[in-house]
């Protein structure tokens, strides 16, 4: 029996997390690297080393699985029309895609749909900025393409901040969108077939530091039914609407009022990582089986709370060593590690705790991260006495 190829652009941690499920799968795991010790190159026997931003070197690879999928947006958009109108399988197609590559394409799908987003402008100069900032208040500032993880964003919040980014303009729009005053931030992931099966994770709550997610705790604690079925109902809209194959995260600001869309991401995403250990079927599998077209997995929640915290580099780079401690101190703690080297503020890891408690889990999760990081040393945290 012959299974099927799996060709993943990319071979950061998303695709390295990929490559268990495919084995489980049966199958046949590839990957398009830009380097040759790239994480998910550690754990796959079939690697190639190329430039994704080269036509002939797409082709090549494609040439030689089933279907290509991504562990990153950044592949030109044109390069995957091509593939497709060659005969390619191309997952999620760049049709979907572009929504995720251009933030103000976003925001005017997001309106076209009647979806809630916040005040928004395409602005070409700072002057524009500076009326933007004049009318709804204090803003963000944001690169239409490329931006991930901080980058690519600038908070205004006076005119003395204009003149911080004047550089910035000149070379194409900008995204300026009204500063949110909300109460947290929420994401949720919805997986969905070619054939238009999709099934949907419960909506979490996130938190951020220096703009990247740090924590994760599933369901989002407290949430209102009804919001969460709002929230539900929209993502499946999003999902349909943009015609999407494979996972896609939807993060959003809570406000007093509901809620508003923040971005998007056609891919496994960091707010999905608690999947791998607290849900039936996790965010990486659930994302082959979309691309592969199978029938997709139940994403029931494995127990009532799920937390994960992000391992974020700092100090220490021995981190294999603070395991010693931290599967001792919390046998539930499940360690899921990129093989990446240290460097601060650089995401090397994750770690899930399940349980019925969400502060609990949330306290546990970003004790073994930060553990782990060397940024928290103390080994009996939030303990009267040692045991």
């Amino acid at each position: 029996m012959t299974f099927p190829r799996v060709g993943v652009i990319g071979a950061g941690q998303l695709a390295r997390m990929m490559a268990p499920a495919a084995e489980a799968l049966g199958v046949h795991f590839h990957v398009l690297a830009e380097s040759a010790d790239g994480p998910a190159t550690h754990v796959s026997s079939h690697v190639t080393v190329g430039d994704y931003t080269d036509y002939a070197t797409l082709k090549q690879f494609a040439s030689t699985v089933d279907v290509i999928t991504f562990d990153h947006e950044h592949v030109p958009n044109e390069h995957l029309v091509r593939l497709i109108d060659e005969g390619f399988n191309v997952h999620p197609g760049p049709h979907a895609l572009q929504y995720a590559q251009n933030k103000l394409k976003m925001r005017a799908k997001v309106d076209e749909l009647g979806l809630p987003n916040p005040r928004w402008a395409q602005i070409e100069t700072v002057d524009d900025l500076g009326a933007f900032v004049q009318e709804h208040g204090e803003a963000v500032l944001k690169t239409p393409t490329g931006g991930y993880d901080g980058h690519g964003v600038a908070f205004i919040r006076s005119e003395a901040d204009l003149d911080t980014v004047s550089d910035w303009f000149g070379s194409g729009p900008l995204l300026a969108e009204q500063l949110i005053d909300f109460t947290r931030e929420l994401a949720v992931m919805v997986g969905r077939s070619p054939s238009g099966q999709t099934a949907v994770w419960p909506v979490v709550a996130t938190r951020q530091k220096d703009g990247i997610c740090y924590e994760a705790v599933a369901p989002a604690p407290g949430l209102d039914a009804e919001l969460s079925r709002t929230i539900t109902q929209d993502v499946l809209t999003l999902a349909h609407a943009l015609d999407v194959t494979g996972v896609m995260a939807l993060e959003m600001f809570q406000t007093a009022d509901g809620y508003l869309v923040n971005e998007l991401a056609m891919r496994p995403h960091n707010t999905g990582h608690w999947t791998q250990d607290g849900s039936v079927t996790s965010q990486f599998e659930q994302h082959l089986r979309a691309v592969l077209d199978l029938p997709l997995g139940d994403p029931a929640p494995l127990a009532p709370y799920t937390a994960m915290g992000n391992v974020l580099g700092a100090d220490r780079d021995d981190l294999y060593h603070a395991y010693l401690h931290v599967l001792a101190h919390d046998p539930r703690v499940k360690v899921h590690m990129y093989g990446k080297s240290v460097r601060p503020g650089r995401k090397l890891g994750h770690v899930n705790v399940t349980g019925e408690d969400p502060e609990d889990v949330a306290r546990r999760a970003l004790h073994a991260a930060e553990f782990i990081a060397g940024v928290d040393d103390n080994p009996w945290p939030n303990r009267t006495e040692k045991a």
